[in-house]
């Protein structure tokens, strides 16, 4: 009888431990799955923290990116960047857009305050086209005929024969003959008073030699304030002085010469935004090969300046001049 009551507490004894056991099991289980699950949801929290930065930091480059987007493109509209249609463009002059330093906004001569249009002031436009010939001229041509308006053309060199015809559609047609350098090489033009001089009188002499137009206006490529001369350009201004070439820079841009693709309706609506600001506007475009939006926009243009009674002419000796860099205070 004992023997039985012995066996039976032995077995309680070990039926207790067992369940003892279980229970320290699903409690180390339980404490294993919480510790795990914590470490799991902490690296998750860390993780997730870290991509909110990320995204943040990124969010504030695009941010910063687009107000230095806008910021270029604002300069470029009164800055032209056509040294990047520059034929050269070789490791010698390295990148265009490496090498200019613009201010932010609209460069302006000195004249400026005189020139602000109030109420009731005429408007003097005027159109000028920039790195042609090309086959945009002709048809540039065939809509300034069309209102019959006289623009201004600042050309480069270019001997071949359907070039040759331009420069003398240009003149025959009664539009201003302009010189914008025969090479447009920048680091050539820019690099000492000897070659701008040698490049200056080819161009002048080669436009003599086809259409017996003795050029008098000259546009600098880039500008006179641009930055990528490697001489101050005050030496050029000098000489162009000495020469009796008056120069022309612009106050207002279409916006054509810029990275940016405007559509026609945009270059219209540049154009149009800043001539009733001033009493004598020099709106920069160009001809070249690329420019079909220009080529595009220059009717609703033409009609839009005409709808604001403005005077469309071309540039001659009476013009006031516009300069980035007012001729008349270097010596």
């Amino acid at each position: 009888m004992e023997d039985k009551t012995n066996t039976g507490l032995k077995k309680q004894r070990e039926r207790r431990k067992r369940i003892n056991r279980i229970k320290v099991g699903l409690m180390m289980f339980m404490l294993v799955w919480m510790t795990v699950s914590m470490v799991v949801c902490i690296t998750l929290v860390i993780k997730v923290y870290s991509l909110e930065r990320q995204v943040g930091i990124m969010a504030q480059s695009s941010v910063w990116t687009g107000q230095m987007n806008k910021q270029e493109n604002e300069a470029e509209n009164y800055q032209e960047y056509d040294a990047l249609e520059d034929t050269e463009n070789d490791k010698g002059t390295e990148s265009i857009f490496d090498r200019v330093k613009l201010a932010t906004g609209k460069i302006m001569s000195s004249a400026d305050k005189s020139n602000r249009a109030e109420e009731g002031d005429e408007l003097k436009v005027y159109l000028t086209f920039d790195d042609g010939p090309s086959s945009n001229t002709a048809a540039i041509l065939d809509t300034l005929a069309k209102y019959n308006i006289k623009a201004t053309f600042f050309v480069v060199g270019k001997d071949d024969e359907e070039s040759k015809l331009l420069y003398k559609r240009i003149v025959d047609e009664g539009h201003t003959l302009g010189m914008h350098s025969y090479t447009h090489k920048y680091s050539a033009l820019y690099d000492s008073l000897e070659g701008f001089e040698a490049d200056f009188s080819r161009i002048q002499n080669f436009l003599y030699d086809v259409t017996g137009v003795d050029s008098r206006f000259y546009r600098f490529p880039g500008g006179s304030s641009n930055r990528v001369s490697n001489e101050d350009m005050e030496k050029f201004i000098s000489y162009l002085n000495e020469q009796g070439i008056t120069y022309f820079d612009w106050n207002v841009s279409s916006g054509d010469a810029t990275s940016q693709a405007y559509t026609s309706d945009e270059l219209v609506e540049n154009v149009v935004t800043d001539v009733v600001k001033y009493k004598t506007s020099v709106v920069l475009m160009h001809d070249a090969e690329t420019k079909s939006a220009t080529v595009e926009a220059l009717e609703p243009m033409i009609e839009a300046l005409l709808a604001l009674d403005a005077h469309i002419l071309p540039i001659d000796e009476n013009t006031t001049a516009i300069q980035h860099i007012t001729a008349d205070r270097v010596k």
